[in-house]
Formats: C-alpha cells, structure tokens, sequence
C-alpha cells in the first residue's frame, strides 16, 4: 500500500510509524516543563528569601534536597496508579491526555508567587507526571508489532525528543529563573506543556489503534487476556522485569544527584566565570545551564550509542537489554570519580573547574542511553498485556525511589562531604553493575526468548 493511501495510523515517516512523532514532540514539550522547572527548583529553594530583586525560599541545602527527593520519588511513584487507571478504566491516550491538562494547570499555579501555590503547584504536577508519563512511553512500544526490529531505534528516536526538550529548558528556563525571575521561569514550563498537549491532540488521528482502553476497544483476543491468569510464561518475564527494576533504583540514585547535590555544588563551589563575556550573562556561566550539558550529549550520542550497540549483537557478542542495563550502570558510575577530583581541587583551590562537570555529564550521559531507552523498550518486550501500563508504572515508580535515594545522598553530604559521597556512589555503581553481570545466565533464561527475534 503506498504511504499516501495508507490510514493515518498506518502511515510512516523516516522508516517509522509517524505517530511516533507526534509523541515525540508531545514528550519533548512536556519534559521542556518538567526539567526546566527542575532546573530552578532547588536554586529557587536556597536562594536568599531577602533578595529585592528575585527572592527565593530561604531554605537550607538540607531542607532544599530533602523535599526535592520527596517531591522526586513521588511524581514516578504517581506513574503506579497512572498505569493502573489506563489499563483498568480509561486507556493510555486518555490519560496521557488528563494528565497533560492537570500538568499546564500545576505548573501555571507555581508561577504564583505564594506558599501555598509552590505545594498546590507541586502536588498537581505530581498527578500529571503520574497519568502522562507511563502511559506515553507504553503507547510508543504500541507503534510496533511483536517482533519489529524497529521497536528500540523508535524508542531511541523517543528518548532524545525527551532530551531535546530537557537540553532547551535548562538553558531557556534556567535562565528566566535566574536572571528575570523564578516565577517566570515556572510559568514559562507551563506554556511549554500547553504547546505539548497542542501537538498531541493534533496527533491523536495518527494513532487510533494504540492507547485505547483494551476492556472498550481491544480486540476479542485482547479482552480474553484481561480476565485469562497469567502464564508461566508470563510469571517467569514478571520475575525478570522486577529484578531489573533492581538496576533502575540504582542507577537513577546515582544519576539524579544532577538536579540536587551536583546543581547546589555548581553553584556555589564551581568556577563558573569566563574569560570572555557573553550576550544577555556576561562572563558567568549560570548554574542551571549546566543541566543542559545530559541532553546536549544525549541529543548528539543518541544514536551513534544504539548504533554501536547493535553492531556488538551483529557481530555475536553480548548486547541482551540486561546486559546494556549493567553496563550502562557502570560507565555512568564512573562519571562521579571526576566530581571526587573536583571536590579536591575544591579544597586545594577553594574552587573547582568547569570541565569536572562537563566530564562528569558525558560519562553520566554516555551509561543513560545504554539503560533508559533500553529498559523502556524491555518492558513493552516482556511485560503481559492486561498489565502493560501498569509495569511501565512500576518501572517510574521504581524511578522515583531512585530519585528520593538521590536525595538522601545528597542529603548525606552534609555530614560525610562530597567527596565520601562522590566517590562511594562511583564504586557501589561499579560494583553492583560487575554483579548483574554474574547473574545474566538464569535471569536471560527466564524471560523465555522475548528478545531474540529482535536486534538489540
């Protein structure tokens, strides 16, 4: 069938089906708001509550770091009953619809200047992260038939959108939170996630056969494996999905020491001045910018790293999601021994270059895409159909305590330094990574072949 006689939803573009672009600009546009109001978060925490110009909360790092893990861990530990409600109620196009609308609204009321809108704002954005995010990245695995070798490139294709969009807001919303002024910079998320939710809708006639309510629309096949136990089969890939959900804590405890420990350490420990001067930021680089260096990295390493992924399998070496998973772990463990040497630098100098954290971003970036967009598409790969959002959901859940371990290690700091902290998270990632490694043989026999009709 030619490409301009074929359904909407059937149609492709760049090899793929062009639904994947329209949730690709939608989750570009929704992690532009989420990460730039990330971006300023804990900047806005401590910043000095006295400041005439652009006042901040006035909180101690401590204080900062502690309802940033929280706030962290909840807005993906949300994603459980975000994928509970889509697979049991209203389908995934729904609520990744709802939870769009209840994000704009979220992060509409931070840009309110008021104690009560910063939690309101917060615990909205929470409930919005929660519908939206599981059930996205459940309705790209969608896209693709049992079998497609496209399924991880699409996903890879997914995940720099998403980093685009984070890349753009570190630099555009960091710098309206720092230099014009913390309310703005949150009210400017808020118009991004309204351009996300535009370009979704418009989407929606690309993509009528995925994310609807199987138990309304599914086939009869479908609506058989909604009330059918699981398999054996299906028990055993159970199994191996909430081991490498093992993996996932892990690595984002580590990796989310960026919009926390690192972001503060930027700030007031890094040397951030130029030699030159700069349009609009004159001869210092500001602290949020350097949230942007992950995405950059991820925009122009995406596809080259699944690429050199792919080129392993071919040529008959280990390339199994778990195995990428690991190692991903591993590299991206390795990235803190450059922030041990800036802490010393720190403390012989009494301040630390910038180049420390550029290093520390590239390794942080590079061991990223050998996991996240691998562990997305292994979920969609292994996990039962009447439970598809809600194992996705358990993935960001398991994110989420990722996240609130980040935050009481940047929390421990405090206390122990940041060299104790940098270094410690370095080996144990390290450590664990060489561990899972080990244990390949059992844990591949029991997801049962999901993967070997596929190029990983």
């Amino acid at each position: 069938m030619n490409t301009l006689t074929k359904n909407p939803e059937q149609r492709e573009l760049f090899g793929h089906p062009i639904g994947l672009f329209f949730l690709f600009f939608s989750e570009m546009w929704e992690r532009f708001s989420y990460y730039g109001m990330r971006a300023i978060l804990t900047l806005y925490m401590v910043h000095e509550h006295t400041d005439t110009f652009n006042p901040g909360l006035g909180w101690t790092p401590g204080e900062a770091l502690a309802l940033y893990g929280w706030y962290t861990m909840l807005v993906y530990v949300a994603s459980i009953p975000g994928g509970y409600i889509a697979d049991k109620f209203i389908g995934q196009k729904k609520s990744v619809l709802y939870g769009g609308l209840i994000l704009i609204v979220g992060q509409s009321i931070l840009a309110v200047s008021a104690m009560w809108a910063f939690y309101t704002g917060l615990i909205l954005i929470i409930m919005g992260v929660g519908l939206l995010k599981p059930n996205i990245s459940t309705m790209v695995g969608g896209l693709y038939k049992k079998g497609d070798i496209r399924r991880d490139k699409g996903f890879t294709i997914f995940y720099i959108g998403i980093n685009l969009g984070a890349f753009l807001s570190a630099l555009i919303v960091g710098y309206v939170g720092e230099k014009i002024g913390w309310h703005y910079g949150f009210g400017l998320a808020g118009i991004g996630m309204t351009l996300g939710m535009i370009v979704y809708y418009i989407g929606m006639p690309y993509m009528k056969h995925v994310g609807n309510f199987i138990g309304k629309d599914g086939t009869e096949e479908e609506k058989a494996l909604l009330n059918q136990p699981l398999t054996p089969v299906e028990k055993d890939r159970v199994k191996v999905l909430l081991l490498s959900f093992l993996i996932v804590i892990v690595f984002w405890g580590a990796f989310e020491q960026a919009g926390g420990l690192l972001n503060i350490y930027t700030q007031s420990k890094t040397d951030r001045m130029l030699d030159f001067t700069l349009p609009l930021i004159g001869n210092q680089v500001p602290a949020s910018w350097f949230q942007s260096l992950n995405a950059l990295f991820i925009i122009f390493l995406g596809t080259f790293v699944a690429t050199w992924w792919a080129k392993h399998k071919l040529k008959g070496k280990e390339a199994s999601s778990l195995f990428k998973m690991a190692v991903g772990t591993m590299i991206m463990g390795a990235g803190f021994l450059f922030m041990s040497a800036a802490t010393k630098e720190f403390e012989a100098n009494g301040s630390s270059a910038m180049y420390w954290l550029v290093l520390a971003y590239l390794f942080h970036t590079i061991g990223e895409l050998s996991m996240s967009p691998v562990a997305l598409s292994f979920i969609t790969k292994l996990s039962p159909v009447k439970y598809g959002s809600i194992m996705m959901g358990v993935y960001f859940a398991m994110t989420g305590l990722g996240n609130k371990v980040a935050g009481l290690l940047g929390e421990s700091a405090v206390g122990f330094g940041e060299f104790a902290v940098f270094t410690g998270i370095a080996v144990f990632t390290i450590l664990f990574g060489i561990l899972i490694i080990a244990l390949l043989k059992p844990l591949k026999r029991l997801t049962h072949g999901a993967e070997d009709d596929e190029h990983l």
